[in-house]
């Protein structure tokens, strides 16, 4: 086939666009209000743009960077509404290619300062496909995707993950063709939640081993013509009618009334996964105070010694007497 000039410019261009299509999170507004760029600093940004498509990586879960702390929180009360903002590599950036079609979903874990894998998450927002598909709304939105916290949410420190799905390649994948696979653009922020909530996310769910490559939310065909989508994962969590924590995941301290939020350092993190420790320590330390008091091995000894010199004294004759 014999290509003119002009349409190798346009398929040069398509190349180039679809290329250069990725895309991440840059920052975050509480009830609207702009807590400033956060790439690096309450956002575990990653290097680079590059999607995850291998289900196994423990990247899926926070992205290249997860696996490290950043040193600034989100400050946020239950109930706040908060706002993600994604442009291609920094804030001022396009968006996303609108080829890379497919849903966008929230989820929730206690702050690790490591790589928050495992089963820990739990999903608290999702928007799939109703005619339009989530990430058209958020090129709609100029880059911006909105939900609200949980007001029955536990205050402490959290991770909140929102991924976008692309799903313009996901007609194979990555297992069979690695060249091909539905493509994840996972973005993780450190969030300090207050409040007077009692409520601690408990789905346990865990991306390594609960997405599949036979998910028909992942192995999708954006081609094939659909009138609907199945969105991967679990329901989104009904706070409302989970069983109550009993009290804090510790560190933010609550009864805080919802406001503008604000972005500080992190505080010692005080976690649910230190919440597990300490009660751990306790339980040792309760079993130990409970145990009977033991003589120490030095001074049974001694007092032996000392009985024996006795009894050694009394059998011995007097040689005045």
């Amino acid at each position: 086939m014999h290509l003119t000039t002009s349409t190798f410019a346009l398929v040069a261009s398509t190349l180039l666009s679809v290329t250069s299509a990725h895309s991440v999170m840059c920052n975050v507004f509480v009830n609207g209000v702009d807590q400033g760029d956060g790439q690096g600093k309450y956002i575990r940004s990653p290097p680079n743009t590059d999607p995850i498509k291998d289900l196994t990586s423990p990247n899926l879960v926070c992205n290249v960077a997860g696996s490290k702390a950043v040193p600034d929180f989100v400050k946020a009360a239950a109930g706040d509404k908060l706002t993600f903002e994604w442009r291609r590599v920094k804030r001022g950036d396009d968006i996303i290619d609108p080829s890379h079609a497919g849903p966008i979903i929230t989820w929730i874990a206690p702050f690790v300062s490591g790589n928050p894998s495992g089963p820990v998450w739990s999903k608290i927002a999702q928007d799939g496909y109703d005619g339009k598909w989530a990430v058209d709304r958020l090129i709609a939105a100029k880059g911006k995707n909105e939900f609200t916290l949980p007001v029955e949410l536990a205050p402490g420190q959290y991770i909140i993950r929102q991924e976008i799905i692309a799903h313009h390649e996901s007609h194979k994948t990555f297992d069979k063709d690695p060249s091909r696979g539905a493509q994840f653009y996972p973005s993780c922020v450190q969030v300090e939640v207050t409040g007077s909530g009692t409520k601690i996310p408990d789905q346990n769910f865990d991306f390594n081993t609960g997405y599949t490559y036979s998910d028909p939310g992942i192995a999708f065909n954006l081609y094939n013509g659909f009138t609907s989508y199945p969105i991967p994962g679990p329901e989104v969590w009904d706070a409302a009618s989970a069983s109550s924590s009993g009290g804090s995941t510790g560190g933010a301290g609550g009864g805080a009334a919802a406001g503008n939020g604000t972005v500080g350092a992190a505080s010692s993190p005080s976690t649910l996964s230190t919440r597990v420790r300490a009660s751990r320590e306790t339980g040792r330390a309760s079993f130990t105070r409970s145990l009977p008091r033991m003589p120490r091995l030095e001074e049974s000894g001694k007092r032996e010694k000392e009985q024996k010199v006795r009894r050694e004294a009394k059998c011995t004759p007097n040689p005045l007497g």
